[in-house]
């Protein structure tokens, strides 16, 4: 397999998993007559970024050690309220043509710099010259709030070249806390506001 031929896997694992996770919602939509996606966004790493983490990894740069990178296609699902999360998290796993092979709730587990939102490692179906071979993807599912605090903290991180500093760690710790109370302050509003109309 050459570099080409892996791209092209990659590409028509992203159109598919893009297809899949509109339908899916698509169908929410239908059952329950509410949208709880903001917004989608998906991306394949560019070559560089993909260097930059096999030897994060520990991996020697080959095509072969490509494939054992996960999130080589991510999908990023942003959501309204905390319970969409997990709603979406159940509608995908329902799903017959994607297999979810690994997960991570960083929502209640957060990791230790304050990051918030949740994992699932995907693997979506191509079919490609008369076979059927599975490709790995990554969906994250975050709030609105965890994407705002996600996207600064990631460019926070890349302004500095070796080490953050202690205290900018802390307090972009700190202020992950204020976005988890923001969220569940947002969702006990949402409910209030549900209630009335049911009145």
């Amino acid at each position: 397999m050459n570099k080409n031929e892996l791209f092209l896997k990659y590409n028509f694992a992203k159109k598919m998993l893009e297809t899949e996770i509109s339908i899916l919602m698509e169908e929410f939509v239908f059952l329950h007559g509410y949208n709880p996606v903001e917004h989608i966004k998906s991306r394949i790493k560019s070559e560089a970024s993909i260097i930059k983490k096999l030897e994060k990894k520990g991996y020697e740069k080959t095509l072969a050690n490509i494939t054992k990178i996960p999130d080589i296609i991510g999908i990023r699902i942003v959501v309204s309220f905390l319970t969409d999360i997990y709603d979406v998290v159940a509608t995908i796993k329902k799903s017959k043509n994607l297999i979810v092979k690994k997960q991570k709730n960083y929502v209640e587990n957060p990791k230790d710099t304050g990051y918030l939102s949740y994992h699932l490692i995907v693997a979506v179906p191509i079919y490609l010259a008369g076979k059927t071979e599975y490709v790995d993807a990554e969906i994250q599912i975050r709030t609105i709030a965890m994407d705002f605090w996600a996207t600064l903290d990631h460019k926070i991180q890349y302004k500095f070249s070796n080490e953050i500093p202690k205290e900018i760690k802390e307090q972009m710790y700190e202020n992950s806390l204020i976005i988890r109370e923001l969220d569940e302050r947002m969702l006990k509003l949402n409910e209030a506001v549900n209630s009335y109309i049911k009145e």
